[in-house]
């Protein structure tokens, strides 16, 4: 379960910005002038934060592409990316109060208000900045310009926005349009869970006018674009290509797909359409979002016309 509440996350954004903040950028370095604020959202920080810490994989992913990456002094458990991140025993999940004003942070970004953690941090006089999960593109956009406002790295945001933009329009131009819409099973875990049209992911898919086999089974949007699907009903809709967002986290290829019973009749399975994804990077709404948009186009132009 913890896989399909993750989905709901680029290599060109990476090398533009530099992962080891203003000196590596390339970029003029940005720095505050005296009297200037910092501001996203509601937040507003008198002075650029130095000290933060990042409960968030995709807020640590976006800091580091900005820029923002020296002023990084913790991140959680899960923020394996980019390696030099300084990963601690921190909790997104289980968020500890205590533990993280132990880290004396001037700014905590996080996802999800995890146990109310944001009302507890606000007790210690901690700033919190939240970066909840992404719906569409323009969301991941407006997220990365935001950290960007509140970090002082206004500049090298939008170049990364900018990079991500360009970068995504190349691709989905690249591929040949379909007499057919492709359709896909998009698969959390083998339990079957999976993301639907209305999700971030979803709309990665759409961007090449691909048809979501799991649409169906959360017609009303009651699992919150995150159902579970039967075998029985995934082997009826029959998709055209399987895509595997849990290779690491549950040891899925195409070969355990291949041999699941009853699923020998499926198209995907029949035609070899099967494809492996680093399960970061499609669960994730960050910069690397291009590498799975590339990863989806690699994988359609491979889909046999019907």
């Amino acid at each position: 379960m913890k896989r399909a509440l993750l989905a709901a996350a680029t290599a060109a954004a990476l090398l533009l910005t530099g992962c080891g903040g203003d000196k590596d950028s390339g970029t003029p370095s940005t720095r505050p002038s005296a009297g200037e604020s910092f501001t996203a959202g509601a937040l507003t920080l008198e002075q650029r934060p130095e000290k933060i810490v990042s409960l968030s994989p995709v807020a640590t992913e976006m800091l580091f592409a900005i820029g923002a990456g020296p002023q990084v002094t913790a991140v959680d458990d899960q923020s394996n990316y980019p390696a030099d991140a300084p990963r601690t025993d921190l909790s997104g999940f289980k968020p500890n109060a205590e533990a993280i004003a132990a880290k004396d942070p001037d700014l905590v970004v996080l996802s999800d208000d995890a146990d109310q953690i944001v009302a507890q941090l606000g007790k210690l006089k901690i700033p919190v900045f939240r970066t909840p999960a992404a719906t569409t593109l323009t969301d991941t956009y407006l997220e990365i310009k935001d950290l960007g406002s509140l970090t002082g790295h206004s500049g090298e945001a939008v170049q990364v926005t900018s990079a991500m933009q360009t970068g995504i329009k190349q691709i989905v131009a690249s591929v040949p349009a379909r007499a057919k819409p492709v359709s896909y099973f998009y698969e959390l875990g083998p339990e079957l869970y999976s993301a639907t049209s209305k999700t971030f992911i979803g709309s990665v898919f759409q961007l090449f006018g691909m048809t979501n086999v799991a649409d169906a089974a959360d017609a009303d949007g009651s699992k919150g674009g995150y159902p579970q699907l039967s075998a029985e009903s995934l082997v009826a809709s029959n998709p055209d290509t399987v895509f595997l967002a849990d290779t690491k986290c549950c040891q899925q290829s195409a070969a355990t797909v291949t041999a699941r019973k009853g699923w020998a009749s499926i198209t995907a399975v029949r035609t070899g359409q099967i494809y492996p994804l680093d399960d970061d990077i499609a669960s994730r709404w960050g910069p690397r979002t291009v590498d799975l948009v590339q990863a989806v186009a690699d994988a359609v132009r491979k889909v046999p016309a019907s």
